[in-house]
C-alpha cells in the first residue's frame, strides 16, 4: 500500500484483473467461455429473466460526470424497437433525477461512444433477450481529481442539457451520484412495474409471433436493393420522357415489394445443425452457448427430412418462434452495419465494439436455414441444461486409429494420447479417403493404446476410425515445447490464448521480454507464440531501446516477484534474438499485428493496403478503406501441413487487421508459402468493411523460411476472445514437431 493514501492507484497491476480476460470480461455474454459471465448468464437469461439490469461502470468522458441511456445510433435492427423506447424513457427518469438533486454532468446519445448495435456485453446481449440493458459510465476514483474543461461539452444540447464546469472532484460525489442513479432506476421500476411486464411479454410475444409467420426484417443492404432496383429502372427511360422523376425523394412501392416479399430476402423459420459434420463437437460447443443464453433448442430422436433434405437423428433444430428470437437471428445471420459517417465523404464512426461477429461464422458451424414452418421428431431440451456428448464405441484394429483433423476435439485427444506415450503421426495425402482431412492424425496400435483411446472417446465427442492398413505417407509428431508471449499487466489476447491451450490440454510456458532478451530459446522451446501488440512497428521508435507495450512501472515501486515481467519487444534487443531462435531451427507464430515481424526479418513482403499518390506508395486512408471488427471470408490453401483441417473458405474475424503482399520472387525462391488470401472483392460475410475491394488478393497467411525454422504468420484474429473456433486450428498445427 503506498503510504500516500491520497494517491492510491489499481494502475500498474501485474496481471489481468479477471485471469484470462482482463476487462474483455465484459465482452463474453454470448459466448459465455468464464465462470463469472457463465454465471451472470444463468441469472439474466434462464432462472431470473429481469426486466431491466443496470451496470456500473467508470470512468466517464472528459468533460463530463457520467455517461448512460439512451445510447446513439445506429442500433441493431433484429432486436424489439420497444428496447429503444424503453431505454429512452428510463434514460430520462435517470437524467430528470440527476436534475432535480443539482447533480450536473449527464451525457447521453452523441454524447458518448455508446450505442446499441454491438451483442456481447452485459448490457447489450440483454437487448436481444427483451431486456432493458443500462450502462453508465462514472469519473472518480479513491483519489481526489478534477473535471477538465472541455468547452464542446458547455452548452447545454439533448446529449448533455445540464453540462458540468471545471471543478474539483471527489470520490464520495460519485458514490453520491451512483446511489440517485440507482433510485432513480428503482423508482421508474416500481412506478411502471405494471408496464415493464406488460411490455417484456409483448416483446416476447411478438417475436414468437414473427417467426410463426413469413417475416422480412429491414436493414441497410435491403434497403440499398431497393434504391438499386429503382435507379436501374430510372436508366432504362429516357430522361425527356419523365421529366423531374426522382426529385421527390420517394421510390415507387413496388421496389419495395420486390425486396420486401422476395423469398431469398425471408427471415428464416429455424435452423438445423446436421450430425454428421466432421466437427460435430464444436458445433454443441456453439449450441451450449445459445443454451446458456437462454435459447430453446431442440434434438432430433430419429432420422427426418425437411425441404427435401434428409437429416439423421441427434441433429439439433434452433426454430425461431421463440421470446429469444432476435439472439437466435443474431448468433446465425450476418450483422449489416450501415455505413456510419461523421457527415458525406467524412471518416467512419467507429463502432463501440465489434460491426459483425455470427457466432456460427466463427465457430465454423455447418446449418441449414429453413424458410418455411417445419416439424419432426423433435425433442425440446430442457432449460438451461448444456448438452453433453456421448462417447462413440471405437473398433478394435490391429494397425491403428485415425483422427480428423477438422474436429477441433481431435488435437485434444492427440495431446492426452502423446502424453500416455502413444505413438501418433500426421497423414500428408488423404486424397483417396474422404471419410478424413488432409493432416489426419494416425495412431499406431499398441498394447495400450486401445485403453487410452477408449477413454478418450468416451470423455470426448471424438470419433476414431478404425483402419486396416497403416498410410503411407506419414510424419511422426510429438508434443512442442511452447512459449506464449505476454507483457506486464496482462495482455487480454495472451489470456484468451491460454484459456483454449488449457481447454485444449497444451503444455506451454508464459514469457516475457526479459526471457527473450536473454537469449538461449531454442533450447527451451521449439515454438514461441506473438498475439496482436506484442511486436512493435519497423522505426516506430526513434530510440532503440524503447519497445512496444503498456508502460512500466518503475521495478523499486512493484514486488521483487513480479519485476521479471518488465520490459518489452524492442528492435535493438528482441528481434535478433527471435530470429536467431528460427535459423536455429525454432518456430514462431505471429496473429494480427504482431506480423510485423516479417518486416523486421526484412522477408519479401510489403503491405497491401497502400494507393500510389503522386507517384509513392501511401497507406490507405480511412476515408477509403476501413473494416472494424467484421466477419470475412478468406481462401485457404488447406493441403498444407499449417493449415490441415481447414475449410478451402474460411471464416474469419477481421479487425483492420494486416494484410500483405508478396514480392514476385518471394514464392519462387521458396521463401514465402501462401496459406491465404482474399480471392474475391466480395469477401464481407458479416458486419462493415468500406472499400472491401482493396482487400481482393490480398494475403491473409504466409509461412516463411528463417534459417531452419519457420514463421507462420496470421493476419486475421484466429483466436479472437477464445471464440473463434472455426480458426483455432490454425494455430494447433503449429503446436507439434516433427
Amino acid at each position: 500500500m503506498n503510504p500516500n493514501q491520497k494517491k492510491r492507484s489499481l494502475s500498474n497491476l501485474p496481471g489481468l484483473y479477471e485471469k484470462y480476460a482482463g476487462h474483455d470480461n465484459n465482452r463474453d455474454f454470448y459466448m459465455l467461455n468464464l465462470k463469472e459471465s457463465q454465471n451472470i448468464g444463468r441469472q439474466l437469461f434462464v432462472e431470473w429473466i429481469p426486466q431491466i439490469m443496470y451496470n456500473h461502470h467508470q470512468a466517464g468522458p472528459a468533460g463530463s460526470i457520467v455517461a448512460g441511456a439512451p445510447y446513439r445510433d445506429p442500433f441493431n435492427y433484429v432486436f424489439d424497437p420497444l428496447i429503444i423506447t424503453g431505454l429512452d424513457a428510463v434514460g430520462a427518469a435517470m437524467q430528470n433525477r440527476l436534475n432535480a438533486e443539482a447533480k450536473p454532468g449527464y451525457t447521453s446519445k452523441a454524447g458518448s461512444v455508446f450505442s446499441t448495435w454491438y451483442n456481447g456485453g452485459l448490457r447489450t446481449t440483454t437487448y436481444f433477450h427483451n431486456m432493458i440493458g443500462l450502462l453508465t459510465e462514472i469519473v472518480g476514483s479513491p483519489n481526489p481529481s478534477t473535471i477538465p474543461l472541455v468547452t464542446s461539452r458547455l452548452i447545454p444540447n439533448a446529449a448533455t442539457p445540464n453540462p458540468i464546469v471545471p471543478q474539483k472532484w471527489l470520490f464520495r460525489q460519485s458514490i453520491d451520484y451512483s446511489v440517485s442513479l440507482n433510485y432513480a432506476v428503482l423508482n421508474y421500476a416500481s412506478r411502471n412495474r405494471d408496464e415493464l411486464l406488460m411490455n417484456i411479454y409483448q416483446m416476447g410475444k411478438n417475436a414468437i409471433d414473427k417467426g410463426n409467420t413469413d417475416t422480412w426484417s429491414l436493414s441497410p443492404s435491403k434497403i440499398a436493393a431497393m434504391e438499386k432496383l429503382h435507379q436501374d429502372s430510372l436508366k432504362r427511360v429516357r430522361p425527356a420522357a419523365e421529366p423531374g422523376r426522382g426529385n421527390t425523394g420517394t421510390v415507387p412501392l413496388k421496389f419495395y415489394d420486390s425486396v420486401m416479399k422476395n423469398i431469398a430476402f425471408k427471415d428464416p423459420r429455424g435452423y438445423i445443425i446436421p450430425s454428421d459434420q466432421p466437427d460435430f463437437a464444436t458445433a454443441v460447443e456453439f449450441l451450449n452457448a445459445l443454451i446458456k443464453t437462454g435459447v430453446v433448442i431442440q434434438k432430433a430422436t430419429a432420422d427426418f427430412t425437411v425441404a427435401g433434405k434428409k437429416y439423421p437423428a441427434n441433429s439439433y433444430i434452433i426454430k425461431t418462434n421463440q421470446a429469444f428470437r432476435p439472439h437466435v437471428l443474431d448468433m446465425f445471420e450476418p450483422q449489416d452495419h450501415p455505413n456510419d459517417f461523421q457527415y458525406p465523404g467524412g471518416p467512419p464512426v467507429p463502432p463501440y465494439d465489434a460491426a459483425g461477429w455470427t457466432l456460427a461464422y466463427q465457430m465454423g458451424v455447418q446449418f441449414d436455414r429453413i424458410m418455411d414452418g417445419f416439424e419432426g421428431p423433435f425433442e425440446k431440451n430442457p432449460a438451461g441444461q448444456i448438452i453433453k456428448l456421448s462417447g462413440v464405441g471405437v473398433k478394435n484394429s490391429a494397425t491403428g486409429y485415425v483422427l480428423d483433423a477438422r474436429a477441433n476435439q481431435s488435437y485434444k485427444a492427440i495431446n492426452n494420447l502423446i502424453n500416455g506415450g502413444a505413438d501418433v503421426y500426421r497423414m500428408n495425402n488423404t486424397n483417396a479417403e474422404p471419410a478424413y482431412s488432409s493432416g489426419s492424425f494416425y495412431i499406431a496400435a499398441g498394447a495400450k493404446t486401445k485403453s487410452a483411446i477408449d477413454k478418450i472417446a468416451a470423455e470426448n465427442n471424438v470419433q476414431f476410425i478404425a483402419v486396416n492398413q497403416k498410410p503411407a505417407a506419414l510424419t511422426k509428431i510429438k508434443k512442442a515445447r511452447i512459449a506464449l508471449w505476454d507483457t506486464y499487466g496482462g495482455s487480454m489476447p495472451s489470456g484468451w490464448v491460454r484459456l483454449i491451450l488449457e481447454k485444449f490440454d497444451y503444455a506451454f510456458d508464459v514469457i516475457y521480454p526479459k526471457d527473450i532478451d536473454t537469449g538461449n530459446l531454442r533450447s527451451k522451446y521449439d515454438v514461441i507464440v506473438f498475439v496482436g501488440g506484442a511486436i512493435p512497428a519497423v522505426g516506430g521508435n526513434t530510440n532503440a531501446n524503447a519497445g512496444f507495450g503498456f508502460n512500466n512501472p518503475n521495478p523499486d515501486s512493484i514486488p521483487a516477484e513480479f519485476r521479471n515481467r518488465l520490459g518489452r519487444i524492442t528492435a535493438a534487443r528482441s528481434i535478433p534474438q527471435l530470429k536467431l531462435f528460427m535459423e536455429a531451427g525454432g518456430n514462431i507464430v505471429t496473429i494480427g499485428s504482431s506480423t510485423q515481424l516479417a518486416y523486421h526479418l526484412k522477408l519479401p513482403v510489403s503491405n497491401a493496403m497502400v494507393e500510389i499518390v503522386n507517384g509513392e506508395e501511401k497507406t490507405l486512408g480511412r476515408d477509403k478503406f476501413y473494416t472494424p471488427g467484421s466477419i470475412l471470408q478468406m481462401v485457404v490453401d488447406n493441403n498444407q501441413p499449417a493449415t490441415s483441417g481447414s475449410n478451402k473458405l474460411t471464416d474469419i474475424y477481421f479487425d483492420n487487421s494486416p494484410v500483405f503482399k508478396l514480392s514476385p520472387d518471394a514464392v519462387s525462391s521458396s521463401i514465402i508459402k501462401p496459406l491465404a488470401w482474399f480471392g474475391t472483392d466480395k469477401i464481407l460475410r458479416s458486419g462493415w468493411s468500406w472499400g472491401e475491394t482493396y482487400l481482393k488478393n490480398g494475403i491473409t497467411a504466409f509461412e516463411a523460411s528463417v534459417g531452419k525454422g519457420k514463421l507462420y504468420a496470421f493476419t486475421p484474429e484466429i483466436t479472437f476472445r477464445a471464440q473463434s473456433w472455426g480458426t483455432f486450428k490454425f494455430l494447433f498445427n503449429q503446436l507439434y514437431s516433427n
